[in-house]
């Protein structure tokens, strides 16, 4: 596939698997964040989302963009709302003009599924309508904003745009504060794993290479200017995810506590949009997903441990060089 394509937060966990997939595809890839890719075989541009011209500079040529730079953690959103607001919101608006100014291709924004906290109704697709009067976290404030800055560089300029509304993703590379990281690693460590509410909550987990196909997909002239729901097949409740993890790892037990303020409200998110205008679906089953995830971590686990060997030993080594050399003399 002949053309270059920009990832804002292409080295992020879910940025890191979009160029991993795009550059399979034969895109040329080009990644726009402050931290350097994870592949050599990309390029690179360190520059922040605020920066108009910084990144009018950066998307010339690009013909589809990406944009995956976001706060997306709900903790670091309550900590800080107004960076949050900056980033996901003005972020967004700020892409979409050096996007212009650039005469740059299609914006393809990552969104969420969290943005149906702004409705009631307990099943949803991309044409279910936003209420203004529901009680919800600011997040999905900033990231319903930034979709509406979308279309609205659309309706203004005649701007292309997709809108990709993730599920919850999971896998290789995710933070260590996503739920599924936060109970493998505590399981690996032996500790308990602690669940916000009864445990009953669910969600549509979408392993984050089905996630990333999704981005090679919305390369189709089908995606313009059209939003997808890239959801999970199969929900799992947060009490399945603990019981799965601590069996897999074979370690950890599970209490729970106080449920926590602004959670995302069950709901059930059709995805059928997207089997049938893009062809694309979640192809990794829940069970096969942690698996993966494990057997990475305990990769990593693994290489931290050579890693800490090879520390312990150089200090060992220059001290019998030094004693050699003296003896030498």
């Amino acid at each position: 596939m002949n053309i270059t394509v920009a990832v804002t937060g292409g080295s992020g966990f879910i940025g890191t698997h979009v160029v991993d997939k795009l550059l399979d595809a034969g895109c040329t890839v080009r990644v726009l964040d402050p931290k350097a890719p994870h592949r050599a075989d990309a390029e690179w541009v360190p520059v922040d989302v605020l920066d108009t011209d910084g990144l009018t500079v950066a998307l010339s040529g690009a013909d589809v963009i990406f944009h995956l730079a976001a706060i997306a953690d709900v903790n670091d959103v309550i900590a800080d709302p107004t960076l949050a607001v900056q980033v996901n919101t003005l972020g967004t608006a700020r892409v979409l003009e050096a996007a212009r100014r650039a005469d740059a291709g299609r914006v393809v924004l990552a969104s969420t599924v969290w943005v149906y906290a702004a409705t009631s109704a307990p099943e949803v697709d991309e044409d279910t309508l936003f209420d203004p009067n529901t009680d919800r976290h600011l997040y999905v404030t900033s990231k319903v904003a930034a979709e509406m800055a979308c279309r609205d560089y659309h309706t203004l300029y005649g701007r292309p745009y997709t809108v990709l509304r993730y599920g919850i993703p999971y896998g290789p590379r995710m933070r260590d504060n996503c739920v599924v990281a936060a109970f493998m690693k505590r399981a690996m460590r032996g500790e308990t794993l602690r669940i916000d509410g009864d445990g009953s909550q669910h969600r549509f987990f979408v392993y984050v290479e089905d996630l990333a196909e999704a981005h090679v997909k919305a390369l189709l002239p089908a995606a313009e200017n059209r939003t997808f729901n890239i959801e999970g097949a199969v929900p799992v409740s947060i009490r399945e995810i603990a019981e799965s993890v601590t069996e897999l790892v074979g370690r950890g037990a599970v209490e729970f506590g106080p449920s926590r303020p602004g959670d995302l409200k069950a709901r059930t998110v059709s995805n059928e949009r997207a089997r049938e205008e893009l062809g694309w679906s979640p192809t990794t089953t829940f069970a096969e997903g942690l698996a993966r995830t494990l057997a990475w971590y305990e990769a990593q686990a693994g290489a931290e441990a050579i890693d800490l060997a090879a520390a312990a030993i150089e200090p060992a080594a220059a001290a019998v060089d030094q004693a050699v050399s003296v003896t030498e003399e």
